[in-house]
């Protein structure tokens, strides 16, 4: 996709992080923007700040673990602009603590949004692009999926947000071919952050209460959090720079985006111990003090 001006951008986790950077590009690339989140009052400013800068854009509050809302947020979309080109997959939040200790709200909730959420995201609206691209024989379109470096490796006290982030990776390879086998005009991507500061670790903040957890939060939780924020806040890597990353690779047709390349490391380290069958390999080993920290919250002798 090389041409955005006057293009129709879908943002879902639009108000904050990656999401609110997507859409300052998209504003100064001249592009139509939609922006779905479930925090309305941070949805409404971004809205206001982005239409003083000249922008046409749609806000809807959207929950994307619920189907029926995406598909509300496609219906508006192609009420108002009549079209769809770039849609960014992009809602998250992120939970941790040792696998076991998780409870079934924990599940539903970080698999409804950063699972579901992409897999509505693409049913509803891949076929609607297909159908713009019938319409158009010019017509250029891409699909993003925010996943994580967290859909490459798999780190201790964070199964829940693995889990999700894998199933992302799987998911947005799977589009990426099954879009090549029918020839669609339809780019795909999937985003593979490390540890940037989006606000992601306190995603808690916007939990709904039909999966809070009755019970508080675990040690091995609080000991995920600790670490979370620790690392996220130290990022070096900004979400603008990310978003950046992101529309050069939309550009340049490019699948696989990253945010810390030398992460990459790790991941041929993890391919090697599965093609060799070798146990797998200390994901601390570079960072020892990691696993120190962890251990101590955690009361390991």
């Amino acid at each position: 996709m090389k041409d955005f001006k006057d293009k129709v951008a879908v943002i879902t986790g639009g108000a904050s992080g990656f999401g609110r950077e997507f859409a300052n590009i998209g504003l100064r690339l001249g592009m139509k923007l939609v922006l779905a989140d479930v925090q309305q009052e941070q949805l409404d400013k971004v809205k206001a700040e982005l239409e003083a800068q000249g922008a046409q854009v749609l806000a809807m509050r959207c929950d994307v673990r619920k189907p029926e809302e995406v598909q509300a947020l496609a219906d508006a979309t192609m009420e108002k602009f009549g079209a769809v080109h770039l849609v960014f997959n992009n809602a998250g939040v992120g939970s941790g603590g040792l696998v076991w200790e998780n409870s079934l709200a924990d599940w539903e909730w970080v698999l409804g949004v950063n699972l579901w959420g992409v897999v509505h995201g693409v049913r509803t609206f891949t076929p609607l692009m297909l159908e713009c691209a019938k319409k158009d024989p010019t017509y250029e379109g891409h699909i993003v999926n925010t996943a994580s470096m967290a859909g490459m490796l798999n780190a201790p006290n964070m199964g829940i947000y693995n889990v999700s982030k894998h199933a992302v990776v799987s998911l947005s390879e799977t589009l990426y071919h099954d879009l090549k086998l029918i020839k669609a005009p339809i780019g795909a991507s999937v985003l593979c952050p490390y540890f940037v500061p989006t606000g992601i670790s306190n995603s808690e903040r916007s939990r709904p209460d039909d999966v809070k957890s009755d019970a508080g939060p675990t040690p091995s939780q609080i000991a995920a959090q600790a670490v979370s924020e620790k690392a996220v806040s130290s990022g070096k890597v900004s979400a603008a720079q990310v978003a950046e990353f992101t529309f050069n690779a939309i550009a340049e047709n490019r699948f696989y985006v990253y945010s810390h390349p030398n992460a990459l490391g790790n991941v041929q380290t993890r391919m090697e111990d599965i093609i060799l069958q070798r146990n797998p390999s200390d994901p601390f080993e570079a960072a020892p003090h990691i696993r120190e920290m962890l251990q101590a919250k955690l009361n390991v002798n």
